[in-house]
C-alpha cells in the first residue's frame, strides 16, 4: 500500500503528516509504528492524519498518533504544522482556520512573519479532568515516584500534562523519571511529564518527556501546560517565552484559577521533505 506523506517540524518535535482527503487509507497500529520507526520507517515523534470536518462549522478534522501507535487528544505543535500543511497544499486559502480534534476545537493561523499562532483552548486543572486521582484539587501536588516524592501541578490542555520545577533542565532526571511519572497508577490514561527550569518571570526552560514518544526536542501542550502552571504558581507573568532543545516557543494566557481565557501558542512550522512509502500489508 503506497501512502503520500509530508514531514514536517516545529521547533524540532517532528511529524509525518498524512493526507486522507486526496488519498484514502486506513493505518493499523503495527503500520503507524512502522511509519514512526527512525531505523526502518520514516521517523517521527507523532504522525498527523488530515481529514474532512465532520461538522459544518469547522474546516478540518485533525487526528493525532504517537510513535507507539496509541491515538491522543492534542498536540500543539502538530496543530501549527497543520495549518501549514493545508495551506501549501492547497486544500485552504484561510489563514486561520478551525479544526476539530478529539478534545475540542482549536483555531490555528498562519501569521505573516511565517510563524503559527494556535488558540490551544481552555486550560483545565481539576483531577478529574486530567484525569488523576487525588482526594483534593491542590495546586501542586505531592507524587511518589519510585523512592523519589516530587512537587507536581497537574493540568489538562485537551491531553494531560504534570509539571514540576527543577533548578536545572539540563541535571534534570528526565530519562528517569519520565517514564515512570508517564505510566503513574494515580495517572489512568498516563501523563506528559514536564521539567521546568524558571529563568524570569517571562522565560523557562522546558524538557517533556511525552506519553507514547518519549522525550521530544519540543512540546507544543507541555509548553502550555508548564507556562499556565507557573502562572497559577505565581513564578510567572505572560507572556513567556518557552525555550526547548529544538526551539522557542511563545505562550500568552491572561486566565486566573477561573480558567476562563485560551492559551496562545505561537511558534514555528517548517516542511522538511515529502514522499511517499510502500507500507507492507503485514506485519510480524
Amino acid at each position: 500500500m503506497k501512502i503520500r506523506f509530508t514531514k514536517m517540524q516545529g521547533a524540532g518535535n517532528d511529524f509525518v503528516v498524512l493526507d486522507a482527503i486526496r488519498q484514502t487509507f486506513a493505518l493499523t497500529t503495527p503500520q503507524i509504528r512502522f511509519i514512526a520507526d527512525r531505523h526502518f520507517g520514516i521517523g517521527c515523534d507523532q504522525i498527523l492524519v488530515v481529514e474532512k470536518a465532520t461538522r459544518p462549522d469547522v474546516d478540518f478534522r485533525y487526528r493525532i498518533f504517537n510513535a507507539d501507535g496509541g491515538e491522543v487528544e492534542q498536540c500543539g505543535n502538530g496543530a501549527r504544522c497543520f495549518v501549514r500543511f493545508v495551506h501549501e497544499q492547497g486544500l485552504t486559502h484561510k489563514r486561520q482556520i478551525r479544526v476539530e480534534t478529539t478534545s475540542g476545537i482549536i483555531s490555528p493561523q498562519l501569521e505573516a512573519t511565517g510563524e503559527v499562532t494556535v488558540d490551544m483552548g481552555q486550560p483545565r486543572f481539576l483531577p478529574a479532568e486530567i484525569p488523576f486521582i487525588s482526594e483534593n484539587d491542590a495546586l501542586v501536588q505531592t507524587l511518589v515516584v519510585g523512592d523519589t516524592s516530587v512537587e507536581i501541578s497537574v493540568v489538562s490542555m485537551g491531553n494531560p500534562h504534570a509539571v514540576q520545577v527543577v533548578a536545572d533542565v539540563d541535571t534534570a532526571p528526565v530519562a528517569r523519571l519520565g517514564p515512570l511519572i508517564e505510566s503513574h497508577v494515580r495517572f489512568p490514561r498516563r501523563v506528559n511529564a514536564g521539567f521546568m527550569q524558571v529563568l524570569d518571570a517571562h522565560t523557562v526552560r522546558l524538557r517533556v518527556y511525552e506519553r507514547g514518544a518519549g522525550e521530544t526536542l519540543a512540546c507544543g501542550t507541555g509548553a502550555c501546560a508548564a507556562v499556565v502552571a507557573g502562572i497559577r504558581r505565581q513564578l510567572l507573568t505572560s507572556p513567556v517565552r518557552v525555550i526547548t532543545r529544538g526551539g522557542e516557543l511563545t505562550i500568552a494566557w491572561n486566565g486566573s484559577d477561573s480558567a476562563l481565557d485560551s492559551v496562545l501558542l505561537t511558534g514555528p512550522a517548517t516542511t522538511v521533505f515529502t514522499g511517499e512509502i510502500d507500507l507492507p500489508e503485514d506485519f510480524k
